[in-house]
């Protein structure tokens, strides 16, 4: 991931210019009016203050984000509203013409923007953004197509008028600081459709800090960047421009989100180098940079290893796992200290099975643990795919050869053993514990454990939570002209996101299920309460699972194992519904079961009743 750094400078007579000035103090960018040094007068003007040659048509494409003339289209004043809506028009024109897409930005300043939603949802081709961006050739080509940029105030910009104003009252005050132009941005986004190609610019301010929900609320939006006005910066104790240390953590919240940067300085103010350093050193200290960053906000459909055979390249990813493996090593070593006292550790010997063995890392997971321990054991390897057969069966020879092992290619439900196991091992779980089916599976392999046997794991936990996130909604709506995508459960690495509320334990599984009747259809209804205004977008959702005793590993947010990354959380989607600080937002989630399929359904049941999502596994199911 490229962030770009954009000096943003109004009043500049000159666009190469400032694109010299902006080059050599290291920003990769540069923001200015699409009306250069010129009042909006008259908008049906058709002499700007430049030229289309000013710049190639590459550059104007790659280099260049406009902002409009600063108008008002919904001003409650008749005249001024249709001249700020022709001005707005001329703006757009001009820049489709110069970009093709036209990127554009421009400001919001309240709750109506009823003409706004119309131009932008008219403008097939145009979008917002404030001020003209200049990306240097000598830096990664950025090329910012075809997108409207919001500009929002994160706080209430009337706020800033008090420190002026000696006569506003305290409850002039007070119901300023209630009024969240957050509520703007989500008017606006409804009455656009949710269009996806409408992106935010979060404008901060050094009139009032927001606080830590309303920043975090703001991560679950489709974000193109921030605007830190140069009034953040103040001179350290070495003369150099820094951000004080709660600006430091709000601004590192939204780069470690993958927003961009725009500095907001006057046209004369000589420090412009010193901010463009900082920002940059804060982006290496924030950005979340790792290998699986191109997997974030994708949406994958969950694997189905057991009906599914898995191809050699998934297995090797889960493979480097470095977190995983190493736990299950010391769930085995543990059960074999427990089952085998020191003075049988000769003679005793433990039966080990591991179900669905892939390529072999949990026969070397129980390997390791048996040479730790000092313990003997003898290892069953079963596993339906034939073309893994043929890696593990060159393993057995070329590195177990000594060991006391043997292959079986089999599907563990079917598998007749030549004798009981101690010690059952698998992996079957998803990324919502029990969406891979091991509890179908493990429930057929109890037949192969003895009385007092031991599945490793021994009890899987799925968890869910209300989440925000347009980003998600806009990838799932694209696919709803070829597949019923909101009745779908997908695969997601997280990362736009905001957690509504934590999330809560929904199903549990225990093994091995001794139960004179199983049944593992599911039912739970579960609530959860708004800390702010949002959107709802969907459901979020994590495992957990115990190995053995007290060796864990999962995914919930709460608890997430350090450094695991074998499972990406899943997301449920629902239509997006806006929730109001306070509500109670009630999930209802079944899981089902038939000869054939296991599936999920779930609704929203508060603060207002939604459809059923996937009935009858339409969309979405696991076969069994």
């Amino acid at each position: 991931m490229h962030y770009y750094v954009c000096l943003h400078q109004e009043g500049t007579n000159s666009i190469p210019k400032l694109i010299q000035k902006a080059h050599a103090n290291n920003y990769n960018v540069v923001a200015t009016s699409i009306n250069a040094n010129m009042l909006p007068l008259d908008p049906q003007e058709t002499d700007p203050t430049y030229p289309a040659t000013v710049l190639s048509a590459v550059e104007w494409i790659s280099k260049l984000i406009f902002q409009v003339s600063d108008v008002d289209v919904d001003s409650p004043n008749a005249k001024f509203r249709e001249y700020s809506k022709a001005m707005l028009m001329r703006d757009a024109i001009w820049a489709e013409h110069l970009q093709t897409n036209g990127n554009i930005m421009v400001r919001i300043r309240g709750p109506n923007n009823d003409n706004l939603a119309e131009i932008i949802n008219s403008r097939s081709k145009g979008l917002f953004v404030c001020d003209v961006i200049y990306i240097f050739p000598t830096m990664s080509m950025f090329y910012i197509s075809g997108n409207w940029f919001i500009n929002v105030p994160i706080t209430n910009p009337e706020l800033a008028s008090f420190e002026h104003r000696r006569d506003a009252t305290e409850s002039e005050i007070e119901e300023a600081q209630q009024v969240d132009p957050w509520n703007w941005w989500n008017e606006l986004r409804f009455a656009i459709k949710h269009n996806a190609r409408t992106k935010v610019v979060v404008e901060l301010s050094d009139s009032d800090r927001p606080s830590r929900e309303c920043v975090r609320r703001w991560l679950g939006e489709p974000i193109e960047a921030i605007i830190i006005p140069s009034s953040l910066f103040v001179l350290n104790r070495s003369n150099y421009y820094v951000l004080q240390k709660e600006w430091q953590t709000i601004v590192g919240h939204f780069i470690s989100m993958r927003a961009n940067i725009i500095i907001s300085t006057k046209i004369n103010d000589k420090s412009i180098g010193q901010y463009s350093e900082y920002i940059k050193k804060l982006i290496n200290d924030h950005g979340d940079t790792h290998k699986l960053n191109s997997y974030e906000n994708m949406l994958e459909i969950p694997l189905q290893p057991l009906f599914d055979n898995l191809d050699s390249y998934t297995y090797e990813i889960f493979e480097t796992d470095p977190v995983k493996y190493k736990l299950y090593q010391e769930a085995i070593q543990q059960v074999l200290l427990d089952r085998v006292s020191e003075a049988e550790a000769k003679r005793k010997l433990t039966v080990v099975m591991v179900l669905g063995a892939g390529r072999g890392p949990l026969v070397r997971a129980v390997f390791n643990a048996a040479e730790i321990a000092k313990r003997k054991v003898r290892v069953y390897i079963i596993e339906k795919n034939p073309s893994a057969i043929r890696t593990l069966s060159n393993m057995v020879k070329t590195l177990w050869s000594k060991k006391d092992v043997h292959i079986f290619s089999k599907d563990m439900r079917d598998f007749s053993p030549p004798e009981l196991a101690d010690v059952l091992v698998s992996e079957l779980l998803g990324s919502f514990g029990d969406n891979e089916l091991s509890p179908e599976c493990l429930d057929g392999a109890l037949k192969l454990l003895k009385p007092d046997g031991v599945s490793i794991p021994c009890k899987s936990t799925s968890y869910i939570n209300p989440i925000m996130s347009a980003v998600l909604h806009n990838n799932v709506s694209q696919l709803t002209s070829t597949v019923p995508a909101f009745d779908s459960g997908y695969v997601v690495l997280l990362k736009n996101i905001y957690h509504i509320d934590e999330p809560q334990a929904l199903f549990e599984f225990t093994h091995p299920n001794r139960a004179a009747i199983i049944d593992n259809t599911r039912h739970k209804k579960l609530s959860f309460t708004a800390q702010k205004d949002c959107v709802l977008h969907g459901i979020g959702g994590y495992f957990d699972t115990v190995l053995y005793k007290n060796i864990i590993l999962g995914i919930n947010p709460l608890t997430h194992t350090p450094g695991m990354f074998s499972w990406f959380p899943m997301f449920f989607p629902t239509q997006p519904l806006t929730i109001k600080a306070g509500d109670t937002i009630s999930i209802e989630f079944w899981r089902r079961v038939d000869a054939e399929k296991v599936w999920y359904e779930w609704r929203v049941c508060e603060p207002k009743e939604s459809e059923l999502h996937n009935p009858g596994g339409m969309g979405y199911n696991m076969r069994l």
